[in-house]
């Protein structure tokens, strides 16, 4: 798909790169997933991480690099160079926890710019072109995915402008009741990327994006869809609320083959 959009800077959908975040252990989810990394979590027999690059595929989106670590083989060995599922993946596999920022920054060589980045254990109903042409129309480094959820309590919070500008990322805890998240879907330009320090733990989400604020932090709203498995009670209802999801993007038999590249940032 190479949808283009009105503005000073086209970018076809085709031409941007997902990296997904699925480095992460678990811990919340251990008593029922001690064999397997969490964006391998099984929703009626299939891997949750397959949903999510479905969803990319039905976004026109098809190189992905998959940022792994805790298990990374049993990631690798499954989705291998993605010919089985129409989409060419790569890996970043870190061999210490570098947080999202840290991991973000270890691909640094292999993203595209912007880069679509994607938290590997939530399923958003996203979009990519809506996010393309505010990152383009607003001239944003990041654009956010942002979903409406009955109690923030849990997640942290957003707080947007008339026009769409994050002003605030609330850490959770802070404040309760009906609000926006940050639904874990980011636009973000490379050349935040190129400023992380290498080999450091860091978090996009708590050191980085706050400093973008005044740089253009934009909140695009979602209305699907919206579990994060790394929530226990949202993982027994993903059983139910994401089987229909299962399968939906076709695969096109006549997709290209990749060669299969493994390591650290490959």
């Amino acid at each position: 798909m190479m949808k283009k959009m009105d503005g000073n800077r086209d970018i076809p959908t085709g031409v941007v790169r997902a990296f997904v975040l699925c480095g992460g252990p678990g811990t919340r989810l251990r008593p029922v997933l001690a064999d397997r990394p969490k964006s391998m979590a099984l929703i009626s027999g299939t891997p949750f991480l397959q949903l999510l690059l479905d969803r990319l595929r039905s976004q026109g989106v098809g190189d992905v690099i998959l940022g792994t670590g805790y298990m990374a083989e049993k990631i690798e060995r499954y989705f291998g160079c993605g010919n089985k599922f129409a989409v060419r993946i790569r890996y970043s596999r870190e061999h210490e926890p570098l947080g999202t920022g840290g991991a973000l920054k270890l691909a640094e060589p292999f993203i595209s710019d912007p880069v679509l980045v994607l938290n590997g254990d939530s399923y958003v109903e996203w979009e990519l072109l809506p996010m393309l042409e505010l990152f383009t129309a607003k001239d944003a480094a990041l654009v956010v995915v942002v979903q409406a959820v009955a109690d923030v309590a849990c997640y942290g919070s957003v707080a947007l402008d008339h026009d769409g500008r994050v002003t605030e990322f609330i850490e959770k805890g802070i404040r309760a009741g009906p609000g926006l998240i940050n639904a874990g879907v980011y636009l973000l330009r490379k050349e935040v990327v190129r400023g992380l320090p290498a080999g450091t733990a860091i978090s996009l989400e708590r050191d980085i994006f706050p400093r973008l604020l005044d740089r253009g932090v934009y909140g695009l709203v979602c209305t699907g869809l919206f579990i994060d498995i790394g929530i226990p009670d949202d993982f027994k209802r993903a059983q139910t609320l994401l089987a229909s999801r299962i399968g939906t993007a076709s695969h096109d038999s006549s997709a290209p083959i990749f060669p299969c590249m493994f390591g650290d940032t490959t």
